[in-house]
Order: structure tokens, then sequence, then C-alpha cells
């Protein structure tokens, strides 16, 4: 079984002046599934220092995948992807680039989309949008190669899938 964590990235969520519905959803989605258990959920402001401390909190913890829903657009306050790159050793942006190509047959905006995905010890973290929709849209994509994906980072050799060079 697969540990997750959830981070939502959002100020007016963190306030309680607004419900996150993204990070209960991601919750849910995975919930559905059972290879997934959602081990940390958390909400916070978007602040790139809580963002990173949080972020490397999380993969001492040793969680397989953090996906973090918010904070990817064009705002001033969304520095959820400098926060993931302060945090990641290493890149993962095929990840980034198929969801925005995904999201891009759905809506234009999805090109405004600053996300990362990034890869720190044996931990995948990956940024999703804060809108509910979209984060439904983007686990679709990604349920279906996540396991292989982490098989890899942690060296399993027994994912089932047939090994290409890429």
């Amino acid at each position: 079984m697969r540990r997750v964590g959830i981070l939502t990235v959002s100020d007016r969520a963190a306030a309680g002046t607004y419900a996150d519905e993204s990070g209960p959803l991601a919750a849910a989605i995975l919930g559905e599934q059972t290879a997934w258990r959602v081990e940390r959920q958390a909400v916070i402001p978007d602040d790139l220092e809580t963002i990173a401390r949080t972020l490397r909190d999380w993969c001492e913890a040793n969680l397989d995948l953090i996906l973090t829903t918010g904070g990817t657009g064009f705002a001033p306050r969304d520095v959820t992807p400098e926060a993931t790159r302060a945090v990641i050793e290493r890149d993962a942006p095929g990840i980034a680039e198929a969801l925005r190509a995904e999201s891009l047959k759905v809506t234009r905006h999805a090109m405004l989309s600053r996300a990362v995905a990034g890869l720190r010890g044996g931990t995948l973290i990956i940024n999703l949008p804060g809108n509910p929709k979209a984060v439904g849209e983007n686990l679709a994509v990604l349920l279906p190669v996540l396991p292989h994906a982490l098989d890899l980072l942690t060296g399993r050799p027994d994912s089932g899938q047939v090994h290409r060079d890429v």
C-alpha cells in the first residue's frame, strides 16, 4: 500500500473563509483505490517557507507520494511551484507536461499552470491545480502511471509493467 500526503495550499482555506474541496476530493479518489492510503492531509497558507517545510517534513516521514493542490497559477501569492523546486532533488517534467497537455483539451487556461513535479529521496511530489474539477481530471491521467513511477523510484522490479528505454 502506498503512503500518500495531500497538501492544500490556499490562504482562504487555511483561514477558514473558504472550504477546501480539492484536498478532500483527491483523498476520496485515492481512497477508492486499494493501493493508496492517505496518511497526511493538511491545509496551509500560500507561504513559500511553510509549503517547503511541510513538504520536507512529509518526505522525511517516508511518504511515497505527495500531492499538492493550489498555488500554481499567476497570482502573486501562488508560490507552490517555487516551494516544490526548493525541496525536490530531481525534476520529473514529463508528469507536469502530461497534465498540462491533457488539461488543455478541456480548457485553454491550462497553459497558465506553473505546476511542477519532482523527486526527493523516495518521495514523488506533484503539484495539482486548486480547482476540484481539474484535480479529478489530473488524477484520472496520473493514476494509471503512478504505481509504475513509484516502483521505478523505489527500485522495485516487480511493477508488472513492460519497461521500455526512455
